[in-house]
Order: C-alpha cells, then structure tokens, then sequence
C-alpha cells in the first residue's frame, strides 16, 4: 500500500460513522425482526417485514461501505495490546464484517425465494436475487436465523470485551471509537 493508505492509530471520523451507523440500526432491527408476525405459507409481507427487509439493505449497503473504506484506510491494532488480543480483535471484527453480510444477504434471498415483491421504505421496490423456490425457503430460512444469533453472539462478545478494556484494563482500546 502507498503512503497515504499507511495504517492509522485512531479509527477516523468516517469508519467511526459507519461503525455507529451500523450499530444503531442493528439495535432497530433486532427488536423489529423479534416482534413482527411469524410468518405461514403464502403468506404476504406486511408493514412490518418491509421495514425489517428496508433496514436490512440500509444495513448492506453500511456494512459494504464500511468494509470499502476499512481496505483503503486500514487502522494498526492498538500497539499498547498483547499480540493475542490484537489477533483476537481483529479476526472478530473481520468476523463481524462477514455475519453481517451474510446475515443481510440471506433475508434477501428469503424473501427472494418466496416470491416477494418488497418495498424498499415504499420509494422503490427491491429487485429479487433469486427466483421463488419452496424447498428453498426453509433452508435459507434456518441459515438466515442462525447467523443471526451468531452475530448477536459475536457482538455480545465483542461489547463485553470493550467494556473489559474500559473497566478492568482500563486502557484507551474504546477511545479508539468514540466521537471525538
């Protein structure tokens, strides 16, 4: 990489935008994808699927942005961090990158694959990935729920260790990505 892409210390003000971004709207999403209706054969998205299918996109496009600008502006694992915990945070983030798309992308395909037409926060609608295929629909769906827990685990996770460097530690490792 040139000089001007040489790994910084301090995540700058864009990854930390994306970052928090992301993390706002997995905090809606959660709770939207818990609580809507279950969902039965031939069934229709309603109100609340669109929105959660919308903030999933809105998340996607987050989430690839992010991972964009991560690979053209890399940041150095905090140099004060044993070896162990520099390789740890970053394979969970490089982690998180990938449940996330992956997550995002399999609820698209489930409602691809359901035949779907879905709005995208009614401005447009989204165009489908796949094309209808019941036998489908039940393993995209077991995928699509697995990876979410798996993601919320791995942010659990990586929340429990920043508030362990916060309030154990008690070093800088969450100043890295606060505003400011």
């Amino acid at each position: 990489m040139g000089s001007s892409l040489q790994s910084a210390a301090q995540y700058g003000t864009t990854a930390k935008i994306f970052h928090w971004m992301i993390v706002a709207l997995l905090a809606v999403q959660y709770p939207v994808g818990w609580l809507m209706p279950d969902i039965h054969r031939d069934m229709q998205p309603g109100a609340p699927m669109a929105l959660h299918i919308s903030i999933g996109i809105v998340i996607l496009a987050l989430i690839v942005a992010r991972l964009v600008w991560r690979l053209t502006h890399p940041v150095a694992p905090d140099g004060s961090l044993p070896r162990w915990q520099q390789l740890s945070s970053e394979a969970t983030h490089w982690l998180l990158y990938v449940l996330v798309l992956a997550t995002t992308l399999t609820g698209w395909l489930f409602a691809s694959f359901r035949g779907w037409s879905i709005s995208f926060f009614n401005i447009m609608t989204l165009p489908m990935l796949a094309g209808a295929s019941r036998p489908a629909i039940k393993v995209i769906d077991g995928w699509h729920q697995a990876l979410e827990w798996a993601l919320l685990i791995v942010v659990v996770a990586h929340i429990a260790s920043v508030l362990v460097h916060r309030f154990v530690y008690r070093d800088r490792v969450l100043q890295r990505m606060l505003p400011g």
